[in-house]
C-alpha cells in the first residue's frame, strides 16, 4: 500500500519517495506519493519525478492493486530503478486548481440541495449534474448564493466515521452515480464550517482547499439538460 501524503496535507509540494515496483506498462509505484491517484470525478495529479538517470515527467496517477498508487510516465521518459530514492513535485497549479474546484463543487451541492448523478473536475473549471426535474429559474441568485459562501471564508476539515456508521446514516451520501470510498474500514467526511456555521458534511477522497474563500470568485456556465430528470450545472473559477 502506498502511504499518501496528501491525505495528511494536501499542500504539500515536493517529497522523496523509494521506488518498490514497475507495472508491465511502465507505471512506477512509490512507497510514499504526494499525486493523487484519478477518482471520485478528480483527475490524477501530474508532475516529476528526479531520478539518478534525470528528470521524469509524470502524466497523471491511477489507482493500482493493493492499494497502491501508480505514476504513469509521460511517453519518453528515463526509467528509475527498483529501490532508488526520488524527488517527487507537483504540478501545483493543476493540482491547486483541482482542489479549489473539487470544493466549489461541493458548495455548489449546497445551494442546489438535490442528489447528484455525475461530475467532473478540471484546473480551472468543474460541473455537477443533478436529478433535478425542471431547470433553476434564478441563475444569477444561485450564483449569488455561492459567491457567498465563498465569501464567508468557511474553514474545510475532515473527519472519520466507519463503514457501518456511513451505513446506518445515507443521507450523508450525495452522489447516486460514485460510491463512497469504503471498503478500508473507515470513510473520510469532509465538512465545510464548523459548530452552528457548519454547511456540508458528506464522503469524499479528494483534495480541498484549507477554506471556502480560496475557491475566489465562481461563474455559473450554462445549466444543460442532461434527460427528463438530470440538468448539468457549469461552474468556472474566474481568478
Amino acid at each position: 500500500m502506498t502511504e499518501l501524503l496528501f491525505r495528511t496535507d494536501a499542500y504539500l509540494r515536493e517529497a522523496e519517495g523509494t521506488v518498490l515496483g514497475l507495472t508491465p506498462e511502465g507505471g512506477i509505484i512509490l512507497d510514499r506519493t504526494l499525486f493523487y491517484a484519478t477518482g471520485g470525478g478528480q483527475p490524477g495529479d501530474a508532475g516529476w519525478l528526479d531520478v539518478r538517470a534525470g528528470r521524469v515527467a509524470i502524466a497523471t496517477a491511477v489507482k493500482g492493486e493493493g492499494g497502491a498508487v501508480v505514476l504513469i510516465p509521460a511517453e519518453g521518459q528515463p526509467q528509475p530503478e527498483v529501490g532508488e530514492t526520488v524527488g517527487q513535485t507537483l504540478d501545483w497549479d493543476r493540482r491547486h486548481g483541482h482542489m479549489r474546484v473539487h470544493t466549489g463543487l461541493h458548495l455548489l451541492s449546497v445551494v442546489i440541495p438535490r442528489p447528484v448523478t455525475g461530475g467532473a473536475i478540471f484546473a480551472d473549471r468543474g460541473r455537477l449534474d443533478f436529478d433535478l426535474p425542471e431547470l433553476p429559474s434564478d441563475l444569477a441568485a444561485l450564483e449569488a448564493a455561492l459567491n457567498d459562501l465563498v465569501a464567508r471564508d468557511l474553514p474545510v476539515g475532515e473527519t472519520w466515521i466507519t463503514d457501518d456508521e456511513l451505513a446506518a446514516n445515507p443521507g450523508l451520501v450525495k452522489t447516486m452515480s460514485v460510491a463512497p470510498p469504503t471498503g478500508q474500514g473507515r470513510v473520510r467526511l469532509v465538512r465545510i464550517g464548523t459548530g452552528a456555521d457548519q454547511i456540508d458534511l458528506q464522503p469524499c477522497g479528494g483534495t480541498h482547499v484549507a477554506r471556502t474563500g480560496e475557491i475566489g470568485r465562481i461563474a455559473l456556465g450554462k445549466i444543460e439538460n442532461k434527460g427528463r430528470q438530470n440538468r448539468r450545472v457549469n461552474l468556472h473559477l474566474l481568478l
